[in-house]
């Protein structure tokens, strides 16, 4: 159950770590009307004064301006919509997929870097490559058209498969240029020592900069947050379920070897053995029997998880399960509590198990049991 439970955490972290890598980052700053219509009139201006001091200070490990808008991307042969990304290279190498994402070419070297970032499903959907040249279309500041020709530098690939499709990146600066806007971005992610723990922060923030919407991962990934929030009982449930079985073969083991028994028990008492103490003896056999179990059960989970520690390769369902954010490679995730858990939940179950049959072996008659065949 213990190894069970390190996969569940595995696959639930992996999916964790996903999402967030996945340009979510660990809280974002935006217009608060940016969420709910992404277009370049709900733009931010760059950060400065107090919230400039607070993003360099140590609470925050990395941060990022960006510009996301909606685009069209064309090929010599299709079309496709997707987000068109303005990035800072040298900031977004450590915050996002993207920094080493890039598998074919190179990634950008600067803000005004001239080239493009392709995903490289999207680029198999265009019929493109590297070298060549797309045309990207969006609506300027002036709500006239923009579009500028890129030359695609860099083909990447990304955890979750859907977003080799969905962004497309380039400098910042270049895309203020093509947009035709000043000094204008979209948003501001940033990442913090621990996805955990963030509100002492987020309050920092939506205090030094009261007219933009801060959010952490738990509201810009509300499903996740539930399914991080259920993974804890979902595991006490299976716990509980799984042990529960478990005292049911205790039972009958400790029943079957006090009726094996009876003549001997009916002896002991016979000799002045008061009936305490046979409820004592089953009892201490009962978690003797614990201990070997247990024993043998973290010790067969714990060579299991060193032995699935460089992660179990699933890469043959690699398509299906990176399309709802399923890393081609889980890794177990062991946490103290979950081992604690499991082994309080043996010894507390296997004792009330117990009892039933040292109850039983206590209450033997002895002149019966002596001359019972």
């Amino acid at each position: 159950m213990v190894a069970l439970a390190a996969l569940a955490r595995g696959s639930m972290e992996a999916q964790l770590h996903a999402a967030i890598n996945n340009l979510t980052g660990h809280i974002q700053l935006h217009h608060a009307a940016y969420r709910d219509d992404p277009v370049i009139e709900h733009g931010i201006a760059p950060p400065s004064g107090e919230l400039l001091k607070l993003l360099d200070g140590p609470e925050v490990e990395q941060w990022s301006p960006r510009i996301a808008l909606p685009a069209v991307i064309s090929s010599e042969r299709e079309s496709a919509g997707i987000t068109l990304v303005g990035i800072d290279p040298g900031k977004e190498r450590e915050l996002s997929f993207i920094g080493s994402g890039v598998r074919e070419g190179r990634y950008l070297e600067g803000v005004e870097d001239r080239g493009l970032l392709l995903g490289r499903k999207l680029a198999d959907r265009l019929e493109t490559r590297l070298g060549k040249r797309v045309v990207v279309m969006s609506q300027g500041a002036d709500g006239e058209l923009a579009d500028r020709g890129f030359r695609v530098v860099g083909i990447f690939d990304a955890e979750m498969q859907q977003s080799e499709t969905a962004y497309l990146f380039v400098g910042l600066k270049t895309a203020q240029k093509m947009l035709r806007i000043d000094n204008q971005i979209s948003e501001i992610a940033l990442r913090s020592d621990s996805h955990e723990g963030l509100e002492p922060l987020l309050s920092q923030l939506r205090s030094v900069s009261p007219d933009l919407e801060a959010l952490d991962w738990q509201e810009l990934q509300p499903m996740m947050k539930l399914m991080a929030g259920m993974i804890d009982a979902i595991l006490v449930i299976w716990f509980v379920v799984v042990f529960l079985a478990m005292s049911f073969g205790l039972v009958n083991t400790l029943l079957m070897a006090v009726f094996e028994r009876t003549r001997e028990i009916g002896l002991l008492q016979a000799l002045g053995m008061r009936p305490g103490l046979i409820l004592l003896q089953v009892l201490i056999e009962s978690l003797l029997l614990l201990s070997i179990g247990l024993l043998l059960g973290n010790g067969l989970a714990g060579l299991y998880i060193v032995w699935v520690g460089d992660g179990i390769d699933l890469s043959a369902f690699a398509e299906g399960m990176e399309m709802i954010g399923y890393a081609p490679v889980l890794y177990p995730s062991v946490r103290i509590s979950d081992v604690v858990t499991a082994n309080l939940l043996v010894v507390v179950l296997g004792i009330l198990a117990s009892l039933y049959p040292a109850w039983h072996a206590a209450r033997t008659v002895p002149i019966e049991a002596i001359n019972r065949s």
